[in-house]
């Protein structure tokens, strides 16, 4: 059974995945550049907005992943869709 969730949801996923795909790359332009500070400090602010945008998600919906890197509601919500990789 596949739960309806509201538009924001969705909106708020995007934003994430958007911020995902500018950490992938600035980690990757960091492997290579190492003492480029803007990209640094670029990365850093790219991480603290994901971390905010993380937590709106989950506080409103639930984990988005598991293994430690995201708390649990109560009860146990790990096993309520849909997930990330469902969307």
């Amino acid at each position: 059974m596949q739960q309806t969730l509201p538009e924001e949801f969705y909106q708020w996923m995007e934003e994430l995945q958007a911020v995902d795909f500018v950490l992938v790359e600035l980690t990757l332009y960091l492997d290579t550049h190492p003492q480029d500070s803007n990209a640094v400090q670029q990365f850093n602010q790219f991480a603290q907005q994901r971390k905010k945008i993380k937590r709106a998600i989950e506080s409103k919906y639930g984990p988005l992943q598991q293994y430690g890197n995201s708390y649990s509601g109560m009860p146990w919500n790990w096993n309520s869709g849909p997930w990330p990789w469902q969307i």
